[in-house]
């Protein structure tokens, strides 16, 4: 018997030179065949490891890929060789999957819904990352601080406030960013390219993600709900805001005293205590403030605007702050007199009316008041300001309420009036005066104390 082989990888073809082979030639040849088939096998495999550890460095923004496929996807981006233009918009893509994707942006196609809530996304992958707040899974933890997320990617940018990375740089500024996306809408600073614009009012963005935000407010969709108390949100960073007053966690603290924050907005917000800044100023009276928000509760002084109403009576405020005490039961009692309060503040400060606490001292002349307000009311005896000025002949007051008594003189209005006789009066102390001249009752001051000497 003579065996021979054509091909050393592979079994080419086995000339036999007897008759039929005996069991243990076909063993032989079974066993190597099997041999060769293991062989390959495992040298797949080991190609495949090799080819998943292999780290592929773009040449221009440094981004690295498992996969060199991966790569000379990426790099049309760079050459902008074989892009897939969007015939709405001309913004290209570098594959054919992509502008697809994209152009539910124009068609407004969603293809993909939630069945716990009927929420609807343009790709299956959003669908996925927001069905993690029903389930509220979050498999994906950091490895430095333990913090866990819904997504990898979620993750990955987390690590970057460990790590201090900044891939994405900017190539007309140089500035360096952790997210792509933070770099996209930074590069709309240097282009002011507002791509996105809303089909119900017109108003033009600059990133999708503003503009799905945005389009809620017509839509009144909140499609993001919190798990420990149900409350739903338009946008996932208001949830993730809310979700701290559950967690209590304040990750933006004070370099200069400490004090932590849930968001950083506030944070901002405080450190001008400690520079002293007031970026936002009221162009009637020049005064300062640290809060835009401040500002604009400030300028209803001068307009007179009381956007919020109360549902049950009517009645208007020009802070919303203001509606909510309005609304608001009133747990808290005086054990003392028996007086109602909507705040435990509120109670603390009136408690001071009975013990006659006077905690805040002026220090120019050392008298003491049981409120800051009313001290700092009255340290403009001192200084002289009046930030309150009438719109109408410009006279200027220290205090709002010396201000609205004032407006009346313009507008005629008498909204104080006398049950006995029906007179009207601007003020409630000058209604006072007026009703003793039906009790009798004689005052030293005013109304009444005219009369008498003119009798």
């Amino acid at each position: 018997m003579d065996m021979t082989f054509s091909n050393k990888r592979t079994i080419g073809c086995l000339r036999w030179t007897l008759g039929k082979p005996s069991a243990e030639v076909l063993q032989k040849v079974r066993d190597l065949f099997s041999l060769d088939i293991n062989k390959g096998s495992l040298l797949e495999q080991q190609q495949d490891d090799h080819r998943a550890k292999r780290s592929h460095h773009c040449p221009h923004c440094e981004e690295i890929f498992p996969f060199l496929s991966k790569l000379k996807i990426h790099l049309k981006i760079h050459t902008g060789e074989n892009l897939y233009s969007c015939p709405d918009c001309e913004k290209r893509f570098t594959t054919s999957h992509s502008l697809t994707v994209h152009q539910r942006v124009h068609t407004r196609e969603k293809p993909y819904s939630c069945s716990d809530c009927g929420g609807r996304f343009s790709r299956q992958s959003h669908l996925k990352r927001h069905q993690h707040l029903h389930t509220g899974e979050k498999p994906y933890s950091c490895s430095d601080c333990g913090k866990c997320f819904t997504t990898s990617s979620d993750r990955t940018v987390h690590q970057r406030t460990h790590t201090g990375e900044k891939p994405f740089s900017c190539s007309d500024c140089g500035g360096r960013f952790s997210q792509l996306s933070s770099l996209k809408k930074h590069q709309h600073i240097h282009t002011g390219e507002k791509p996105y614009f809303c089909a119900d009012c017109g108003k033009r963005f600059s990133l999708l993600d503003t503009l799905k935000a945005h389009e809620r407010i017509h839509t009144g969709e909140k499609p993001y709900s919190c798990s420990d108390c149900g409350k739903r949100f338009s946008q996932r960073s208001n949830l993730k805001i809310h979700q701290r007053l559950h967690t209590g966690e304040k990750p933006y603290s004070c370099s200069d005293c400490g004090k932590s924050f849930s968001q950083l907005d506030k944070l901002n917000s405080h450190q001008r205590i400690h520079t002293g800044e007031k970026p936002y100023f009221c162009s009637d009276c020049g005064n300062c403030f640290t809060q835009i928000d401040t500002l604009k509760c400030h300028q209803r002084i001068h307009t007179g605007e009381k956007p919020y109403s109360c549902s049950d009576c009517g009645e208007s405020f020009s802070q919303h702050s203001s509606l909510k005490k309005h609304q608001r039961e009133k747990p808290y009692f005086c054990s003392d007199c028996g007086k109602n309060f909507s705040r435990h503040t509120s109670l603390k400060k009136h408690k001071r009316i009975h013990t006659g606490d006077k905690p805040y001292s002026c220090f120019e002349c050392g008298k003491s008041f049981t409120t800051s307000s009313a001290l700092t009311v009255h340290q403009r005896v001192h200084t002289g300001e009046k930030p309150y000025s009438c719109s109408d002949c410009g006279g200027s007051y220290s205090r709002l309420g010396n201000l609205q008594t004032h407006h009346r003189i313009h507008t005629g209005e008498k909204p104080y009036f006398c049950s006995d006789c029906g007179k009207c009066f601007t003020t409630s102390s000058a209604l006072t005066v007026h009703q003793k001249t039906h009790t009798g009752e004689k005052h030293t001051n005013g109304y009444t104390q005219a009369k008498t000497f003119a009798d």
